[in-house]
């Protein structure tokens, strides 16, 4: 870890996974996972491991999203062991150890709690290893804890294709109609919509108000309106904070058509408070 630059050498296996070397880049991604490992538990002896489950409440995730602490001060040693064990995941996908990909993508998670990539890959996997139940779940708690509107389309896209296999095309519509309301420029979306139009599936064929009761009666969350309109405004702050004020009213006006706009102006102070540490 002290002579070898670890970003250089995730380059380096990324190169092997796109020539379709994938025995190669397993071999040297984990070698690199061993290397950091063991470094962290001699250098960071006293800080708390995070089960991968373990995550901080909406709250702790606000005042969290500008520090970038990590649970076991990772950042101090500067490593990107989330992008590593992600790219680990890949190369065992590649090479058809679904299982070993499975453990992968869990320690990119327990290293980047934050990012829910990870985590929906992960619930992809586990619906192509016939698991359901973890499939669904890992997919649910993306609503609870997405901090990119990018996640929570896929996590409604998934929830509109699952919807579909259960042959519930209402709901289906619902789900879409719910991802369509964020606006992220999603290749996966739009094709489901262009193919979703003029069919029973079609989000133009149910109301705001139909949509929200057909995804509550599925055990959807009753506040995920509160969590993507928190997360456009964190959107909104961070193009504010870059001088887009095109896009920071954009994005503003949506988490208002979602909330209202009292809802969303005492959203907007929640992450102000919690980014000022109080």
């Amino acid at each position: 870890m002290a002579q070898t630059n670890m970003t250089d050498e995730i380059l380096r296996a990324e190169g092997y996974l796109m020539q379709d070397h994938d025995e190669q880049a397993v071999e040297l991604l984990s070698r690199l996972a061993e290397d950091a490992e063991e470094y962290v538990d001699r250098n960071c002896p006293t800080t708390e491991t995070l089960q991968w489950f373990a995550f901080p409440t909406i709250f702790d995730r606000l005042a969290y999203r500008r520090v970038e602490d990590d649970p076991r001060e990772l950042r101090a040693i500067d490593e990107p062991l989330d992008r590593l064990y992600s790219d680990l995941a890949l190369a065992y996908v590649k090479s058809g150890n679904y299982e070993m990909a499975i453990e992968a993508l869990k320690q990119a998670i327990r290293w980047n709690p934050m990012d829910c990539g990870a985590r929906l890959d992960l619930a992809d996997l586990f619906r192509v290893t016939g698991d359901a139940q973890e499939y669904l779940a890992l997919t649910y708690t993306v609503f609870e804890r997405a901090s990119d509107a990018r996640h929570l389309a896929r996590a409604f896209l998934t929830f509109a294709n699952y919807f579909q296999v259960c042959e519930k095309p209402r709901t289906a519509a619902a789900a879409l109609r719910a991802a369509r309301k964020l606006d992220v420029a999603d290749t996966a979306l739009s094709a489901a919509l262009d193919q979703a139009a003029g069919t029973e599936r079609d989000p133009d064929g149910v109301t705001d108000e139909e949509a929200t009761e057909l995804l509550a009666a599925e055990g959807l969350p009753d506040g995920a309106n509160a969590e993507i309109a928190i997360c456009l405004l964190m959107c909104a702050t961070d193009a504010a904070a870059a001088g887009d004020r095109n896009a920071a009213t954009t994005f503003t006006l949506r988490a208002r058509d979602l909330v209202g706009e009292p809802a969303a102006m005492a959203l907007l102070e929640l992450i102000r408070s919690s980014e000022a540490g109080e």
